[in-house]
């Protein structure tokens, strides 16, 4: 062979070499400990599983047919226009931070408000967006936690809850839009759990909710001017919850969720002057969980979560009577808003194979329209897993469910498993649009169960009960027994098993690595809390007293005792297999300090430990760079300790 052939050979080789081993650097905004460079190859694997979008509708035009909804185009969530089906979505707000949320008035369509935080510390600030110069316009304090904002129906009027007062108490305020001098205190309130529901058509009155926990709410009529509240929930010695509450049109009687007697939240209607409450739903047997009155309040929206799939109906506010929605699509319904017009309604949808998008539909014609069509990366969605239902029983007979999405058939044999725990613990795992995770299941191989342990909503108010306090370890058996559920179920390895989970998932994931650290092969706790007893402690003033109610109050000796012989942090020595935590510096709810010193403990006994913080976060990576970053880690950690030759395909 001649000899520049050689060279040419000797070059080729070199450059695949190098190509091999090119590794992409840390961002700055990251401090990553334990974990190896990440390999270009790896990056470029994942591509285009990291360029999901989605469209979430945030609001009508007050007067013409357009839509305001919250997409990325770059690093981070923003509010854009839509002026028609299909049509461009013309981006409006342009932050280093994600919008929260945005949303007209009734009347004006010269303005829109919107919220938003800054690097996750949710304290979100109200503004005013004008549409003809597109400055914003500062509505809030600027400092405090500013929440649940609603605009009264006479079109001008923000009324919103504030921690500006103590920091901890959540009162509400009011402010005139167009006006933020006039930002002012209505109502003097104690804790943390306050919301505005509903301002009645004349503006004098509002209905507030107090939220206590999940299992418990208490609805009050508040004067506008005086602030004077009126209880309007009614107690029997048990746990109410009252929810999505809303003035009639006549503004003397009301409609709300409650499950007064019910295991699940129905839609009720109250006479004010009477007290006098009517079940509307009590033949349904699932849980209204949200509801939406037209502008006119002549009829009145409403979504069912009917064993995990939304069920979107209406009803006549003069017969009382309703109807589901006719030709909507399976899948998890958000958001839903009427149009002006009071016969079109809009809500955000997705389900396995489409991300979330906006829809509108005619409820005098029955008509569906796509608004997005959000873009999937390049890959056919069409092709995508759909979760199927599984149920396991627990160790005290107790029923459990869960999501299981299956490779597809290009892999073989017995697969490896993730468990994904979700957080709350008061949510729910739904059949929602897979995202990310979609690239573990189609390029990787790997089986996915998303469980529903006790505790999780959706299920009863006492399937939701039955986690809290000192009951709390009774949950990790629950995937004890889905570990065992795994070994009869001849297409899954419960040899090779994973476990992950965000928030309250992530304290999950922390349990049930040393609980059953003999059968699982590795974990990832997101965002998670390492002892409940230190998280109440630490976290924000503002929901200490609402998460008191669901872990129980760490002030109690016997409470303490409890929540301490199970908490991770004194299990560290116990955690035997590789372990990958992630954390927010900035995040209010759970404190970077239960991540940082649970790896401070467990790093001089596992090698293994991977760690990875992002300084510009709160809880949970919001920005496209950061989830990037953790995405590419997540598959190395996989590739390393939960896949073997022999599971690769």
């Amino acid at each position: 062979m001649p000899t520049r052939h050689y060279i040419t050979l000797a070059l080729l080789c070199l450059t695949a070499l190098t190509q091999a081993q090119q590794t992409i650097p840390v961002p700055d905004n990251l401090i990553a400990e334990g974990i190896p460079p990440i390999p270009q190859s790896v990056v470029d694997s994942v591509g285009r599983y990291t360029e999901f979008r989605s469209a979430g509708f945030a609001g009508w035009n007050p007067t013409k047919r357009e839509m305001l909804i919250l997409t990325r185009f770059g690093n981070t969530t923003q509010v854009h226009s839509v002026a028609m089906p299909d049509g461009d979505r013309h981006q409006l707000t342009f932050f280093p931070d994600s919008i929260g949320g945005a949303f007209y008035g009734p009347k004006n369509p010269n303005w829109f408000v919107f919220h938003k935080d800054v690097g996750g510390n949710e304290f979100f600030q109200y503004y005013r967006y004008d549409l003809a110069t597109g400055n914003s316009t500062l509505l809030t304090d600027g400092k405090s936690r500013n929440t649940d904002g609603l605009i009264a129906p006479d079109g001008k009027t923000l009324v919103y809850c504030s921690t500006r007062r103590t920091g901890n108490d959540t009162d509400l305020y009011a402010v005139d839009i167009e006006s933020p001098t006039t930002d002012h205190m209505v109502a003097q309130l104690q804790g943390g759990g306050w919301a505005p529901s509903d301002v009645a058509d004349d503006g004098s009155t509002a209905l507030l909710i107090n939220s206590v926990s999940v299992n418990e709410s208490h609805l009050f009529l508040t004067d506008m001017k005086t602030g004077q509240l009126r209880e309007l929930s009614r107690s029997s010695g048990d746990q109410i919850a009252y929810n999505s509450a809303a003035f009639g049109k006549d503004g003397k009687h009301i409609y709300f969720t409650s499950d007064q007697g019910s295991e699940f939240a129905e839609l009720r209607e109250m006479d004010l002057a009477s007290g006098k409450t009517v079940s509307l739903t009590a033949n349904i047997p699932w849980d209204v969980e949200s509801v939406q009155l037209s502008n006119d309040r002549t009829q009145l929206a409403f979504v069912v979560n009917d064993n995990g799939m939304s069920d979107l109906y209406t009803l006549d506010s003069k017969s009382n009577k309703y109807r589901r929605l006719s030709g909507i699509p399976v899948g998890v319904i958000s958001d839903v808003r009427w149009n002006n017009d009071d016969h079109n309604l809009a809500f955000g949808m997705n389900s396995a194979k489409s991300s979330n998008d906006a829809f509108s539909y005619d409820t005098k014609t029955s008509r569906l329209t796509r608004w997005t069509f959000s873009e999937t990366g390049g890959l056919n969605a069409e092709g995508f897993q759909a979760q199927q239902l599984v149920k396991w029983k627990s160790f005290d007979g107790k029923e459990i469910s869960g999501w299981l999405t299956m490779p597809p058939t290009k892999f073989s044999g017995a697969r490896p498993v993730m468990i994904d725990i979700h957080g709350g613990p008061e949510g729910e795992s739904r059949p929602t649009f897979e995202g990310r995770y979609n690239y573990f299941l189609n390029e990787m191989g790997i089986a996915l169960i998303e469980p529903n342990v006790r505790g999780s909503t959706g299920f009863g108010k006492t399937y939701a009960k039955l986690d809290n306090g000192v009951l709390r370890g009774d949950t990790y058996k629950d995937i004890g027994a889905l570990l065992d559920w795994i070994k009869t179920q001849p297409n899954l390895d419960a040899s090779k098993i994973f476990v992950t989970g965000g928030s309250y998932g992530g304290h999950m994931t922390y349990a049930i690595s040393y609980a059953y650290a003999d059968r699982i092969a590795c974990s990832l706790p997101v965002v998670g809390m390492t002892n409940l007893v230190t998280f109440l402690e630490n976290t924000s003033g503002y929901r200490r007293d609402l998460r008191r109610v669901e872990y129980g109050d760490e002030r109690d000796p016997k409470v303490r005792a409890v929540l301490e012989s199970i908490a991770p942090i004194n299990h560290a020595s116990e955690i035997t297999k590789p372990i990958f935590i992630i954390a927010g510096q900035n995040d209010p709810r759970v404190p970077i300090t239960e991540a940082s010193g649970f790896k401070d403990k467990i790093k001089s006994t596992n090698p293994n430990t991977w760690y990875l913080v992002a300084k510009d976060e709160g809880h949970g990576f919001a920005k496209k760079n950061n989830r990037d970053f953790q995405m590419y880690a997540t598959v190395l950690f996989l590739q390393k300790f939960l896949l073997s030759p022999a599971t690769k395909s």
